[in-house]
């Protein structure tokens, strides 16, 4: 198996810096973290996309309605729910 232990990054770091130079290892550094936090970021975009598909496909299964606005609770929702027992008077 061909594994990559530290002897072998260094002679590649050498080799990067023989034909790079000393004086472009930062620039290319750089260059390379931002692209790596660019690739997270689109990654982040993307699962957020399939999060608001997701839940746009939940709420409209076919043949069901969609739900209606409901107002905001007030006292008389108690006594609604109560109604049962005071038929029972």
């Amino acid at each position: 198996m061909m594994g990559l232990g530290f002897p072998e990054l260094m002679i590649i770091l050498v080799i990067i810096m023989i034909i790079f130079g000393a004086g472009k290892l930062p620039e290319i550094g750089s260059a390379f973290g931002r692209s790596i936090k660019n690739f997270k970021t689109s990654m982040k975009d993307a699962e957020q996309e399939e999060l608001a598909e997701g839940e746009q496909t939940e709420g409209s299964i076919e043949g069901a309605e969609e739900p209606k606005a409901v107002p905001e609770s007030t006292g008389e929702t108690a006594e609604v729910s109560e109604s049962p027992e005071s038929s029972e008077k």
